[in-house]
Order: C-alpha cells, then structure tokens, then sequence
C-alpha cells in the first residue's frame, strides 16, 4: 500500500485525476473539512481542490441556487452543505439518496451525469460517533435542542442508536412539533414528542444533545440552561470550532460525560468523500489531519 501511494503521489500533477469540491455554509472559517479531503486526496494520487464558499463575507449575499449553478459549472465534482442550506438546498437538486429522502436534509451533493444529487452523511456521521463515545451510557430518554437540518440528522441517528423516547426542542415550538410527528410516524407513537426546556424535564432525560449552531464561533452562547446541568447527564455538541463550546465546558466543570462534534465531523466527511470521489478514504488518515489542525 505505501508503494502504491509513492507511486501515485510521485505522478506529474498533470497526470492526476482532478477533483474540485467546496463547502457552502455561514461562518464556516473555521471549518477543518478542506483540510481533510485534500489531504486524503494527495494521499490517494488525486490532484483535489478543496474551496470555502462561505456566504457570510460574500456581499451581496448570493443565492443558493446561483452557488449551485456556478458550482457545476466551474466542474466541481460535489460540494458540503452545511447550516443553514441543509433543507433550502433539496429544492434544487435532481435527485435525493435513500437517506436523504428519509432525513428531510442534504449535506452532499454530488455532480454526475449533468445531474444534482443530494445525499446525507450527517446521520450515519452522528451515529458512528455516538456509538464510540456514548454507546456505554443510558441513553433511554434524551433532549434534542434543534430541530433543523442537522437536527433532523441527529433525530433519525439517535432513534437508531438505542434511544427509546427523543424529547425535542427548537426555538421553534412548530418546528419541533413537526418533527416530533414525522418521527412518531416512522418509528412509533411513543419514540418522539415535542417540549419545552423546563426544571421539571430534567429528571426525565438521561442526556442531551446540542444540534443547533449556538456555541459557534459566529454565534456564541448556550442552547441549554447552565443552572439545569447536573453531572448524571450526558451531553454531546455537534459543533467543533470551537472544540469546547460554552455549554460542554461547563458540563465538563460540572462533572458530565461530554462529547464535541469531532467524530461526527469526521465520519460525514469520510463518506462525503467517498461519494464525490468514488474512492474509500481511510477514516484514522482523515481524523489524523483533522486532529492535527489546532484548536480554535
């Protein structure tokens, strides 16, 4: 295997396989993903270019459906999708994968044929790390804060991965609801309902789960009451930069199991790849380049 990846990198550039990719999201500076796939692409013999298009800075904003048009024009071979296009994006696409379409959200697209086709990594992303780092635990009830496009990810992962009731809040109280309801009509009546963050919840849920994009560095600041953690609570964040968010810090000072959104950053992006390039990445390469970016 190390001859073959000698001979591959030592090809002349202009022999390679060219791939070009990006991430479209809000605030996303701070994002290890292109890091990531450039460096298992250079490690599988490919000439990758991995591109921000980060609308915040980008003014006037653009619109969704324009960053996908000029996308596939320029060549790219797939793109991220990250908060908040995750739902906006479905509209404009071909065709949705099996999880996708069982999701409600789309965090890949994939360029093929003249054809726009979404797919979801995020859930099987979620999955993978929960079972890592929380499999252990009791995870009978749990909170899910967010009910948007990685919440939706993060609901179907759960609910796969062990839990029996998903209690659910969003600062939308229909958001939440519909979700709610959507879940109950695939996995049953008694697996998901919709609530509002009380002293009276917390004796009911074994742990919590952050889905929402407060914590980021663009929007910083808790989703859930500090006063509420207690240390017999779990608690996971999906977001990595920064690694340590306000809330797992102090659920890290009040003595609960915490888990950042490390893992599930890098199992969406193993398979992220592995649809845009057709190629299996190794995932311990990807973590390693991931980990080795410092800390924001």
């Amino acid at each position: 295997m190390a001859e073959l990846e000698h001979r591959l990198n030592n090809q002349p550039i202009q022999q390679r396989r060219k791939i070009l990719a990006g991430l479209i999201g809000q605030g996303i500076q701070g994002s290890r993903t292109p890091a990531m796939h450039q460096a298992e692409g250079e490690r599988l013999g490919l000439h990758y270019l991995y591109q921000l298009l980060d609308t915040d800075p980008m003014q006037p904003t653009p619109r969704l459906a324009d960053l996908l048009q000029a996308a596939q024009w320029c060549g790219f071979s797939g793109l991220n999708i990250t908060f908040p296009y995750k739902q906006q994006v479905m509209q404009y696409l071909d065709e949705l994968g099996d999880t996708a379409k069982a999701v409600g959200a789309v965090n890949t697209v994939v360029f093929k044929d003249g054809k726009r086709i979404g797919h979801n990594t995020d859930l099987s992303g979620f999955a993978l790390s929960f079972q890592a780092q929380m499999g252990d635990t009791q995870h009978e009830r749990v909170l899910l804060i967010g009910a948007g496009g990685a919440g939706l990810a993060v609901a179907h992962a759960l609910l796969t991965s062990g839990v029996q009731t998903l209690l659910i809040t969003d600062v939308s109280a229909e958001r939440a609801q519909e979700l709610a309801q959507s879940l109950m009509a695939q996995y049953g009546s008694d697996r998901a309902q919709a609530v509002a963050i009380t002293a009276e919840l917390i004796p009911q849920i074994d742990g919590l789960v952050n889905a929402t994009p407060v914590g980021m560095a663009k929007l910083p600041g808790t989703p859930f009451p500090l006063e509420f953690l207690e240390a017999r609570l779990w608690v996971v964040d999906i977001i990595y930069f920064p690694i340590e968010t306000e809330l797992l810090k102090a659920a890290r000072l009040k003595g609960c199991r915490v888990a950042s959104g490390a893992g599930m950053a890098v199992f969406q992006a193993v398979a992220a790849f592995e649809l845009i390039t057709g190629l299996r990445p190794d995932s311990e390469a990807m973590r390693a380049t991931f980990n080795s970016l410092a800390n924001s």
